[in-house]
């Protein structure tokens, strides 16, 4: 089997590809929802342990918004996107039409405003990862939630089963007046981690 350091280092071309697409679906949607032009940044993308997730994304105990979701058809796992709060705040303002300054603890319509606006940027990122591989991947209705990043990390095994031992993990950027950062997570089964590869043309 083909270690996770071999396939970020040989085939870094087909990765960057993926997050290339994803990334660049997922601004074009939140642009056309918030009206607004956004440029994106070069998504870093890489595979990597799942135990390594929490200290990419930065401090354990930092507040984040985490949207969740199953995955199936040809290919089963979990996935997440992930933002941190000032991102989150920033699209909701833009979408009720709030002031950029206003940081109350979101409501009940902010937490479904959250929720549609990630599953849309799921959904782009799905896009592009079926697009590249040729499988049909379908998502399950996304939950949402508000806390520090190693409970939101820790939902997936508990919620889905931790299906495999490695993820999928494409760092975003996306700004207009504010920098809105992302992070789209794909955690297959190990199955299906194989059958992604195989599916790009990186030999097992």
């Amino acid at each position: 089997m083909i270690s996770l350091q071999e396939v970020n280092e040989k085939y870094r071309d087909v990765l960057a590809e993926i997050g290339n697409i994803g990334a660049g679906n997922a601004t074009t949607a939140v642009a056309d929802m918030l009206g607004l032009r956004i440029d994106m940044s070069v998504p870093q993308v890489q595979f990597l342990p799942v135990e390594e997730i929490g200290t990419s994304i930065g401090a354990e105990d930092e507040v984040i918004v985490g949207i969740m979701l199953g995955v199936g058809s040809d290919i089963d796992g979990s996935m997440m996107f992930l933002m941190d709060m000032e991102s989150a705040h920033h699209i909701v303002n833009r979408l009720m039409m709030r002031p950029d300054d206003y940081m109350e603890d979101f409501d009940e319509m902010d937490l479904s405003a959250v929720k549609e606006v990630g599953n849309i940027i799921a959904g782009s990122y799905l896009s592009a990862l079926s697009g590249l591989t040729g499988l049909t991947i379908t998502p399950t209705v996304p939950f949402v939630a508000v806390d520090m990043a190693a409970a939101i990390l820790s939902v997936p095994a508990i919620q889905f089963g931790m299906f495999g031992d490695n993820a999928l993990m494409i760092k975003t950027e996306f700004s207009d007046e504010l920098q809105i950062n992302g992070y789209f997570i794909l955690m297959p089964e190990e199955e299906s981690y194989e059958k992604i590869l195989s599916s790009l043309g990186l030999p097992l």
